[in-house]
Order: C-alpha cells, then structure tokens, then sequence
C-alpha cells in the first residue's frame, strides 16, 4: 500500500511540475498569422494604369486584446524578396538598389507605437514603418470581424514610395510613376480575445 502511495505523489508531483512549466507558456501566448488565409497586396499605377502585386512572404508578432487596446503590440515583417507582380522582368527590377535594393535591405518592418478603439471593431494601428532603412509614421486603420475561432484583419493605406526612395533616380518622375502605392492587408490571426 505504500508503494502505491508513493507512486501515486511521485505522478502527482510530476503532473505539478508539468504544469507550472506549462503555465507560464500560456500566459504568453501570442496570437498567430494564418499565412494561408492572409494577404500583403499592393497597387501604383504606372502610366496611369493600376499595377498590382503581393508579398508572398511575411511573419507578424502580435500581443492584441480588443478590451485591452493600450497594451497592444504588433510586429510585422515583410519578405521584399518575395514581391509577386506576374513579371519577371519587373520583379527582377524591383530588387535594384533605386527600388527595393532587397539584396542588401531585405526586410520591410511595421512595429505599432499606439492603438486607438475607433468603435465597431473599427481600430486604427499608429507606428513606424521601414523600408530600406528609412522610417515614416503611419497609420493603418483595420476592421475586425470574427468567426469560427478566427479573427480576420482587413485594412488599407497609402505610403508615398518617394519617401522610402523606392523608384529612385529616374523613376522620381510621377507622371511615369505614382508617388502613391495602396497597400492592402488581409490577415487571418488566431487566439484573439473576443470582440
């Protein structure tokens, strides 16, 4: 019999240990990106006409509760090596240092510095955004909706390339060009809290 109580603390102690390893993890827990279910789309026109394209490779951190937006935190990375525009030629151009210069600046980076609740699971994402080395304050207001476990993200904003020197030297002239570029985000996360 006290074989077996012995035993019985010995599975009891180590179910304890277990969780108190395990607790800490799930405190921490951060919500994920479902890459197959998001998208990082972007349109300029050049000569007047829309041009689309999208990266094909991105990975965010995000820390976010809906009812806890001052805490919020996303880190967001985008692959400038993975630009998909169905050219290329094009795509092969957009790795020069007066476009992306991706060879030696490879990373596009969104950290958020502050979260405002507009309403109606309307939120508006105010941060830095770098590309090739430059730093510009954005904000990228983003509608929340949710389903099946599932939080979808889907918001847009305008960066003018020329301040990030994208389509420098002879590319400056905006009548070939335009400054203005969208940017379309489309992101499925999991382990969001309830709306």
């Amino acid at each position: 019999m006290k074989l077996v109580q012995s035993s019985l603390q010995q599975v009891v102690a180590v179910a304890g240990v277990a969780m108190l390893v395990a607790l800490p993890n799930l405190a921490n827990a951060q919500q994920r990106v479902v890459p197959a279910q998001s998208e990082i789309a972007f349109v300029s026109k050049q000569f007047g006409v829309p041009v689309g394209g999208k990266f094909k490779k991105f990975d965010a951190e995000v820390t976010f509760d809906p009812k806890k937006v001052e805490a919020a935190k996303v880190n967001f990375n985008v692959d400038l090596l993975s630009a998909d525009i169905g050219n290329s030629e094009t795509e092969a151009e957009l790795k020069k240092p007066g476009w992306f210069n991706s060879q030696k600046m490879p990373q596009a980076n969104f950290t958020s510095t502050a979260v405002k609740a507009i309403g109606g699971g309307k939120f508006e994402f105010s941060g830095k955004l770098s590309i090739k080395g430059i730093s510009q304050n954005v904000v990228v207001p983003v509608t929340l909706t949710q389903s099946a476990g599932v939080t979808r993200a889907v918001g847009s904003f305008t960066l003018k390339r020329l301040d990030f020197k994208i389509g420098d030297g002879e590319w400056n002239d905006v009548s070939l060009v335009a400054n203005e570029v969208v940017v379309n985000i489309k992101l499925a996360l999991t382990g969001v809290p309830p709306l």
